[in-house]
This record gives C-alpha cells, sequence and structure tokens, in this order.
C-alpha cells in the first residue's frame, strides 16, 4: 500500500509539473485568432509608457524628437516569455483636437485670390500626464493573443517636435516604433531621460491600422519599407494632401469642411506643450506653410509632392488591405484606389473593401482577423489568395456581407463614351452616340444654388444636364469615369464642377456630404488646361494661365472612382456647373460659360461596356 502511496504522488506532483510549464498561447479557429480566457483577463494586463526616439528634429531644437508611446500586452509575455505580434496605432487626435466649427478659412473670395481671412482657433487644453494614451484596439486583439501600442504623432500630446501635416516627421515616427519593436531603435522611461527600455516581448511582427488621418500613418509608415510592418488596414486615409485640399488645380475643401486648409488641420491637432508651440508655429503654420500651401492658384508644387505617398507606394513590403466608402466626400475615394492601382503596378500584396457609406468603416472583423492572423502569426487561412475586392452592394450598410469580385475595377468593365445634346438648362439628351451640329450651350455661375438643386431642377440657366433615356436594365459602374469639357469663361479664372447623377434625383443624404442621386462628382481648374489633358493622377507641377475671355479650352480630368449598380427606371445624367457651394470658392456670380457640346463627353466605366449601355436604354 505504502508503494501505491508514493506512485500516487509521484503521478500527481508530474501532472502539477506539466500544468506549470504548460505555456499560454494563441488560439485559431477557421483561420482566425480567438479569445484567450487567460488573454481577456483585464486585471493581468500589463500595461507601458515610453518615448521612443526618432531619425529627425522637427522643431530644429538640436535635438532628435521623442514619441509618446503605450504598451498594452498579455500578462504571460512577462511571466511565461511569450512573445507576440503587435497592432499599432498611431494617431495626432489621441490627445484632444481643436475645434471642428471655428478656425476655418473664408471660402468667399474671388478665384485667383484664394483664402484671404480665417479666424483663430481655440487652443487645445494640454495633459501633461497621460499614462495610457489610448483604449483602441485593445479589447479587440489583447484578448485574441496580439500586443496593441498607441503612439502620439509629432507636436501632440506627450510627443516631442511639431506637426506637419504629412512630410517626412509623420512617416518616420511611427517607422521610429516599429524599429523599437524589433531592437533598432531607443526607448526611454521619460520624455528627457537615459533609462531604456527594451520590447524583449513581442515577435517583432507588426500591423497598422486607423481611419482616416489614423489610417493615413500607416501607409505612411509603410512607405519607408520599414523592417517588421507585416501588414497594414488603411482605412479611409489620405494619401495626398493635395488630394485633399486641391483638385486638379483647383482650391477645394474636404467635405463638410468649407474652408479647411493645413494651416487648419495643424491647429486642429497642435495638443503639445505649450511652451513649445509657438515655436512649430513659427517654423510650420507661419512658416513654411504660408510660404508654400498656395491658397491662391490651387497649383500643384513641390510642398504637395512631399505630402503625397503615391510616388512612395515602390518602397512598400507591407500587404495592404485598404477600406474605403464610395461616398466619402471628405477624404475622397481616389485617396485610396490610385494607391491600390499602384500597388497592383508594383506587384505588392494587396485588397480593398469598398462600402457605399461615408467616412470611415472598416472591413468586416472576420476579414480583418484572417489578415492578421495570416500575416503576422502565419496562419495559412488563404486569405492571400482571396478575390481581390470586397464590395458592399447597395442597400447594404457598412456591416452587411460583401461581395467578392476578382478586382477592383470589376473585370469585364470598360469605359463607355456618353455625349451630351439639346438643351442642357432644361434637361437635354445623353447617349451612346454623337449627335452632329450640337452646338453649344451657355450656363451662369451662381453658388448660391447646391448641385443638389440644380440635378432636381427641370430648368435652370446656372448648370447644364443631359440624361439617358429611362433605364429597362441594371446598369453597374465600376471604376473612375473620365470627363472631356470644351468650354470658355467669360472671365480670366473660372471654378468648373461636374457631376454624374441619376434622375428624377434623389437628395437623401448619403454618406459624407453626399446624396443617393450623385453618383460621384469632381472639379478643376480650366486655367490648368495644359496640364489637363489626360484623366489620372494629377501631379503636375505646370502652372494655371488666366484663361482669355471668350477662347475656348479643353480640360480632361476623372471624377471620383465608384462602384455603384443604377437600377432600372433610372436615367444616368451627366451635369456641368462652375462653383460647388459644397466644395470650392465663392466667387460673386455672373461668370458665364459657354460649353461646346460636340467636343464635350464623359467616359463612364461600365460593366459589360458599350453593349450593357446600349442594352438598358434601348427602345
Amino acid at each position: 500500500m505504502a508503494g501505491l502511496g508514493a506512485l500516487f504522488l509521484a503521478v500527481v506532483a508530474a501532472t502539477q509539473a506539466n500544468a506549470q510549464t504548460k505555456k499560454t498561447v494563441a488560439v485559431f479557429e477557421n483561420g482566425q485568432a480567438q479569445v484567450v480566457p487567460a488573454f481577456a483577463d483585464t486585471t493581468k494586463w500589463i500595461r507601458q509608457e515610453l518615448w521612443v526616439e526618432t531619425d529627425f528634429d522637427s522643431d530644429n531644437d538640436g535635438k532628435k524628437d521623442r514619441v509618446h508611446v503605450d504598451v498594452t500586452r498579455q500578462a504571460a509575455t512577462e511571466t511565461e516569455g511569450l512573445k507576440v505580434p503587435v497592432i499599432f496605432a498611431s494617431s495626432p487626435y489621441f490627445a484632444g483636437t481643436g475645434s471642428s466649427t471655428v478656425g476655418f478659412w473664408d471660402v468667399k473670395s474671388e478665384l485667383g485670390v484664394g483664402f484671404t481671412s480665417r479666424t483663430p482657433m481655440p487652443v487645445i487644453p494640454f495633459r501633461p500626464v497621460r499614462p495610457r494614451i489610448s483604449t483602441s484596439e485593445v479589447r479587440t486583439w489583447v484578448p485574441r493573443g496580439f500586443a496593441v501600442v498607441h503612439s502620439e504623432a509629432p507636436g501632440t500630446g506627450l510627443s516631442q517636435g511639431c506637426p506637419t501635416v504629412g512630410g517626412h516627421p509623420e512617416e518616420y515616427a511611427p517607422k521610429a516604433v516599429i524599429d523599437w519593436l524589433n531592437g533598432r531603435a531607443k526607448g526611454y522611461t521619460t520624455i528627457d531621460g537615459n533609462v531604456e527600455v527594451k520590447a524583449t516581448w513581442t515577435t517583432g511582427k507588426v500591423g497598422m491600422t486607423g481611419t482616416s488621418y489614423e489610417g493615413t500613418l500607416p501607409l505612411a509608415a509603410a512607405t519607408t519599407g520599414v523592417k517588421g510592418l507585416e501588414a497594414i488596414i488603411p482605412i479611409s486615409p489620405n494619401t495626398s494632401y493635395y488630394h485633399y485640399y486641391r483638385s486638379n488645380g483647383l482650391v477645394r475643401s474636404p467635405g463638410g469642411y468649407l474652408g479647411e486648409d493645413v494651416s487648419v488641420l495643424y491647429d486642429f491637432v497642435h495638443s503639445g506643450d505649450p511652451a513649445l508651440r509657438p515655436r512649430c508655429d513659427s517654423l510650420i503654420r507661419d512658416g513654411l506653410f504660408a510660404k508654400y500651401d498656395d491658397r491662391a492658384t490651387g497649383d500643384y508644387s513641390a510642398f504637395w509632392a512631399d505630402r503625397d505617398l503615391l510616388p512612395k507606394v515602390k518602397n512598400i513590403k507591407a500587404a495592404v488591405l485598404l477600406a474605403h466608402g464610395t461616398n466619402d466626400f471628405n477624404v475622397v475615394p481616389e485617396h485610396s484606389t490610385r494607391i491600390y492601382a499602384e500597388l497592383k503596378k508594383e506587384h505588392k500584396p494587396a485588397m480593398i473593401y469598398l462600402h457605399q457609406g461615408g467616412h470611415g468603416g472598416p472591413p468586416p472583423l472576420e476579414v480583418m482577423n484572417k489578415w492578421w492572423s495570416h500575416y503576422l502569426y502565419g496562419i495559412n487561412n488563404g486569405i492571400d489568395k482571396a478575390p481581390r475586392a470586397l464590395i458592399v452592394r447597395e442597400g447594404g450598410g457598412r456591416g452587411a456581407p460583401p461581395v467578392a469580385y476578382a478586382d477592383y475595377p470589376v473585370p469585364g468593365s470598360a469605359p463607355v463614351a456618353l455625349h451630351p445634346s439639346a438643351d442642357g438648362n432644361g434637361i437635354g439628351v445623353l447617349g451612346v452616340d454623337a449627335a452632329t451640329g450640337a452646338g453649344t450651350q451657355k450656363l451662369i455661375d451662381d453658388v448660391q444654388f447646391s448641385g443638389a438643386v440644380l440635378a432636381a431642377a427641370d430648368k435652370s440657366p446656372n448648370r447644364l444636364l443631359y440624361a439617358s433615356a429611362i433605364l429597362k436594365d441594371s446598369v453597374h459602374i465600376s471604376g473612375t469615369p473620365t470627363v472631356t469639357v470644351k468650354l470658355a469663361s467669360s472671365k480670366a479664372a473660372a471654378n468648373l464642377s461636374v457631376f454624374l447623377v441619376t434622375l428624377p434625383f434623389d437628395n437623401t443624404r448619403a454618406g459624407s456630404s453626399g446624396m443617393n442621386g450623385i453618383v460621384t462628382r469632381g472639379w478643376a481648374d480650366p486655367q490648368n488646361h495644359k496640364q489637363l489633358t489626360h484623366g489620372g493622377n494629377y501631379d503636375s507641377k505646370g502652372h494655371g494661365e488666366p484663361l482669355a475671355p471668350g477662347k475656348f479650352v479643353t480640360v480632361i480630368f476623372d471624377l471620383q472612382p465608384t462602384d455603384k449598380v443604377v437600377p432600372a427606371g433610372k436615367r444616368l445624367a451627366l451635369m456641368i456647373l462652375s462653383s460647388d457651394r459644397e466644395f470650392t470658392l465663392w466667387p460673386q456670380a455672373g461668370t458665364e460659360l459657354t460649353v461646346d457640346l460636340g467636343a464635350t463627353s464623359i467616359a463612364v466605366p461600365i460593366v459589360g461596356g458599350t453593349a450593357a449601355m446600349k442594352k438598358a436604354t434601348a427602345n
């Protein structure tokens, strides 16, 4: 009996020893990381605060800037030696922002003058103690086996330096944090001390995500080619500040924020140490921006090129899943589609998720989970071989299951040239066949009338409107429409705004500064006609020139990319106007535009091409 008792005690001891040595690890089902109870216990999470040293000195004080960082990780990373990958979010917003209603430039301005007056934006309160920067992403990903890291952008919160609204500091600040996670940069326990802290608890594999400005920074970091950044999910990212504040040589506000410009955004995020703010104001807002942002002409320049991520896509090593709303007229859809097209051109791993809403809207959690699980944990779940485009169809909310397509634009989409004719002050004709002797038509600029009001009007001298026959079948538009307009102006400068709409016009709000009746829209400066000779990405550094009143010029430019199915019973219509009160400057009414209809057309990307359009409009 004594021998049996000893054997029993030995078995118990061995069982206990095995239990003590068993590691807590991430668990995966159906290719997705699952919530692990030991990881989900918030009372045992380890939280750290530190400052990571960058490679730049944005405030020119002779010292490299440090950025404020926090970490949330599982207890097992400390007690069991567990190493985990990281979900990383960086932002200029974490410490608070300025006013979204005060501090904008006055858009009531004649063209060529630009914004001339602006009310001050209230100062952002400073919080000197903030050990926990943010809780974003934490409750979703820490229980699933990922650490979560946040950092504050330069010149915001407890990060040193100045906000630069794009450029090197915003690209290389998150890079420094990724370098720290991989042992290549130094982190310190205080903002100005020399006690180092190291990230011994991570595998070094990092994924970044965020929305809007916070979606810009993952892409900005990826363009540095930093090792360890394996995957990103930018949601509604601003990929070019020119494309945010200008359009084809024209001064244009982002939807919903008339009069915003780089200086406004600078004030909106400048939440850093108040003692250092005057220095940054002098260097950046009142120095660099005032000299180069050119609020008068809207032309592209080296200043804007430095804040454009498209030329830097070739450096990206991370897998990219872009997400955007087709009704986002704040950060318009081209910000994502232009990057996606370039990623494909460079043969980079990329997917795109599009929904029918406005600004923001992440991919479904299942898709993001598979993305992180595959690229950060190496789980073979097929996400890298899945169809490249996920598109939520009409009527589906942001959480609705998307339809998978092989690519975007949807394969089979081809440009269909549509030509205007007849009286556009009423409702003219838009057809596949060009009309002979279409002649010219005139419109008078008057910014008091919105695009929606003009599209709904049976007659108006302030716009030209041309509609197709009533659709007998649905038409799937997928891609980027390109418009060609031959016009003459009665003045040396004029706004040009073009809409693609459906009639009868539906003015129900949709997305960000959009309506259900607006398929897409675009804006251009006729003074830049020498540069506007084709569609595609606008990055010409040529300057606009005053128009000779009465002399015809031709401008060719893209409207915003989209993916929409226009249902049977609607009419597809082209609308041309001058000033768009929701986006452009507001000059005094009276500028007259004369449009040569025979040399004006719009190429609409339709799945099935011309045959599909002819079938839908056949008598």
